[in-house]
């Protein structure tokens, strides 16, 4: 028996280690890191930003606030949607994952393809550059008018949508910061998850008070200017059948100024199904998923929406673009709509611009570490599923997937060279609701066809909830289709580019290399 025992032992011992191709993601995320994920993921720049431009659209402070709240709302049903699917599939990939259960591995792989092409990378590489140009503020020599290289301009370009650019192309020391910063945070993911996870956690604490702060500041400092035009007549312009000019002598109604209105604040709450991609290298999925997402998404809009009473506490709605102080050019108006910078700096001073660049940059460095961490996974289960390049399926010795994050690094350096990330962000937003519609749909598809499926939690008020989900969505799509061609076209055609691709993949693949990744896959994930 000891001799037995000895020699069970030493097989153990010298039991070679794991190969790449053999090693997996290991379970190693809780509560509180899926959370972060979540949040650290939502709040980047856009809530700092982007009210200008919704204020300008609305040109009412009770529509801004109505904006943020539908977007809220909004956001928190899908999540809940979300995180039944997250329960009952806790498979890497996420959304990926679930739209190929749902409608099979060609709509999973769309939306990988427009995850890699435009919607997770140039949100990466915007987010950097938005990190860069704060940092300008602090070392005025990250500038995007500093070039090192410059090839020129191309464009802009007349298509039958819209125009595209023109496109200032080459390298400057601003978005060479930005490069640097997405190489380091890639270079992080690389080494450990458990470290990628305690930066994550950390970077959205802070975030969460510095938020928190400018809201504080917002209402502890409020300026009769601003409560005097903001909050006299509130409600005014607010009537459901009202008509609001919306350019070019086109008049909407109220609902569909709101849906218009929303991209910002849709893209500046877009990055929460992040954690789904993660869903395999999290501990008890079935709890922690739908709580990771209730939570994150919950305490994030609930930020957002104080946050902009807070600006109106501070600054009026309606200003002059060529008043010289920051109270006199209003919300509309704000220096490069650097709204919360605008608000410190007429509460405390030139100081307070200071401040709240560093708040950003903080915000910013930390949401990109979420965003790069999570996205990587999309690839990886693709690689596994057979539909994308076998290495990228891999993971190093660190259990992280090296190779679809380095993939996913240098695409997003690329955009951020390229000056093109801006136009394409203001193609994302349209593809991630669409992704969103399709996903919740695929939500009833699987109650009716696999009711046998175990389902954990079950997301509150179906189908009442995800119906209404469905309907503000597909309204808000269609509105967008009608007004805003220039921004919803170039999406739907790069989502659609997706389907030659898909098939040529498959014609090059042999099926039962197909079938052999995806039986492997899904056992490693049960």
């Amino acid at each position: 028996m000891l001799c037995t025992t000895f020699m069970t032992s030493e097989v153990q011992v010298s039991k070679p280690l794991a190969s790449p191709a053999q090693r997996g993601l290991v379970k190693s995320l809780g509560l509180l890191d899926a959370t972060t994920i979540v949040a650290g993921s939502m709040i980047g720049s856009g809530i700092f930003i982007v009210s200008a431009d919704i204020s300008r659209q609305v040109g009412s402070p009770a529509l801004l606030i109505v904006v943020w709240v539908v977007t809220g709302l909004m956001t928190t049903m899908a999540a809940l949607c979300y995180g039944e699917l997250a329960a009952a599939m806790p498979k890497v990939g996420g959304e990926y994952a679930f739209l190929r259960e749902s409608f099979g591995p060609m709509w999973g792989f769309l939306y990988g393809w427009a995850m890699l092409l435009v919607i997770q990378t140039a949100t990466i590489a915007a987010v950097a550059i938005a990190f860069a140009n704060f940092t300008g503020v602090l070392l005025p020599w990250f500038s995007s008018s500093s070039w090192i290289l410059h090839f020129g301009i191309l464009g802009p370009y007349k298509v039958w949508f819209g125009t595209l650019g023109p496109f200032n192309v080459g390298l400057n020391t601003q978005n060479l910061l930005a490069i640097i910063s997405l190489l380091l945070l890639t270079w992080i993911n690389t080494r450990s998850l458990r470290t990628a996870a305690i930066i994550q956690n950390i970077f959205t604490l802070v975030k969460i008070v510095a938020l928190g702060g400018l809201i504080l500041l917002g209402f502890g400092f409020a300026t009769q200017a601003a409560r005097a035009a903001n909050f006299t007549g509130f409600w005014h312009s607010v009537d459901l059948f009202d008509l609001h000019a919306y350019g070019a002598g086109v008049w909407v109604h109220t609902p569909t100024l709101i849906g218009l209105a929303m991209v910002g604040a849709l893209f500046s709450s877009s990055a929460w199904p992040n954690v789904t991609f993660t869903a395999a290298e999290v501990r008890n999925p079935s709890r922690n998923l739908p709580l990771s997402l209730a939570f994150g998404t919950g305490l994030v809009m609930s930020l957002y929406v104080l946050a902009n009473f807070a600006y109106l506490h501070v600054l009026p709605l309606t200003g002059n673009a060529s008043a010289g102080s920051v109270v006199e050019r209003g919300i509309q108006f704000a220096s490069q709509d650097r709204v919360g910078t605008a608000v410190a700096e007429a509460v405390i001073g030139p100081s307070g611009a200071v401040l709240v660049a560093i708040a950003v940059m903080i915000s910013t460095f930390g949401c990109n570490n979420g965003l790069i961490l999570a996205g990587s996974r999309i690839y990886y289960a693709m690689a596994k599923d057979g539909l994308f390049f076998r290495r990228v399926g891999t993971v190093n010795r660190h259990n992280a997937p090296s190779a679809a994050l380095w993939m996913q690094c240098g695409w997003a350096c690329v955009l951020c060279l390229s000056g093109t990330y801006r136009q394409l962000l203001d193609f994302v937003v349209f593809s991630v609701v669409l992704f969103y519609i399709l996903t919740i749909a695929g939500l009833f598809w699987l109650r009716i066809r696999r009711p046998e499926m175990p389902r954990p939690y079950k997301v509150l008020g179906y189908p009442v909830l995800p119906g209404i989900y469905l309907a503000i969505a597909t309204f808000i799509e269609v509105q967008l289709l009608r007004y805003k061609p220039q921004y919803t076209w170039p999406g739907l055609l790069i989502v659609l580019s997706g389907i030659p691709v898909y098939w040529l993949w498959r014609r090059l693949r042999p099926k039962s290399d197909l079938r052999s990744e995806r039986v492997e896959h899904d056992t490693s994930l049960t």
